[in-house]
């Protein structure tokens, strides 16, 4: 019944491979969440805006963003503009994709964090002689990623897995498709999928613990 044979030298000697593939990982999602982070501000602010079309835009894309699956976001950034003559790597296709879901989310995130923060800021902010920009910059941004800094912590989590998509457009350079490559060459599928498992594990743990230590440090009051 149990006829499978453990073979984990052979598996951990793709190691270094799989690490490689890792650090491709982490490049997609710190990326993703670079960029996600600053177009979720823009985003915030065209739906404080006055303009209707701003505001129209960036629902638009947050309900998007939200409510369709993250796979699809990637298929349309990699095969759906193709259609129009327009062409990305693998790579750009997963970032894209990535960083249009973490910027729909995370604009949702601000807009709560926005809420818990009084007008009486901004409105003293601007009797200081600041203008609107500049008390928005200065005394409700640092609040608002404050409060929307542990929220930021589980999208970059959430980032991480879902670099494991690209392998839907053709990625393997990244810890998911160099170890589904390396199954295909070795066909030691339990050991190096779990070997795989555990890295991942490894990263979001870092990155939950990096989290609450810079958490602790920075917000202290």
């Amino acid at each position: 019944m149990f006829g499978y044979t453990f073979q984990w030298a052979q598996a951990f000697s793709r190691l270094p491979k799989m690490l490689d593939g890792a650090l491709v990982t982490m490049e997609v999602a710190v990326l993703s969440m670079v960029i996600g982070i600053a177009l979720a501000i823009a985003l915030t602010l065209m739906r404080l805006s006055g303009s209707r079309a701003l505001r129209g835009i960036a629902a638009a894309w947050v309900e998007l963003a939200r409510n369709t699956p993250a796979l699809f976001q990637i298929y349309m950034a990699h095969f759906g503009v193709a259609s129009f003559g327009i062409h990305f790597s693998p790579f750009v296709s997963l970032l894209i994709g990535i960083t249009f879901n973490n910027a729909g989310y995370l604009a949702e995130n601000f807009r709560g964090a926005l809420k818990a923060i009084p007008d009486t800021q901004t409105r003293a902010g601007r009797s200081l002689g600041m203008t609107g920009m500049q008390a928005f910059r200065h005394i409700v941004l640092p609040q608002m990623l404050r409060i929307s800094f542990l929220p930021m912590t589980n999208q970059m989590v959430w980032a991480v897995l879902m670099t494991s998509l690209g392998v839907t457009v053709g990625m393997n350079s990244d810890l998911y498709g160099v170890t589904q490559d390396l199954n295909a060459l070795t066909f030691r599928t339990f050991e190096l999928f779990a070997i795989a498992a555990v890295i991942f594990y490894v990263i979001t743990k870092f990155i939950t613990l990096g989290a609450r230590l810079m958490a602790a440090r920075l917000f202290r009051y």
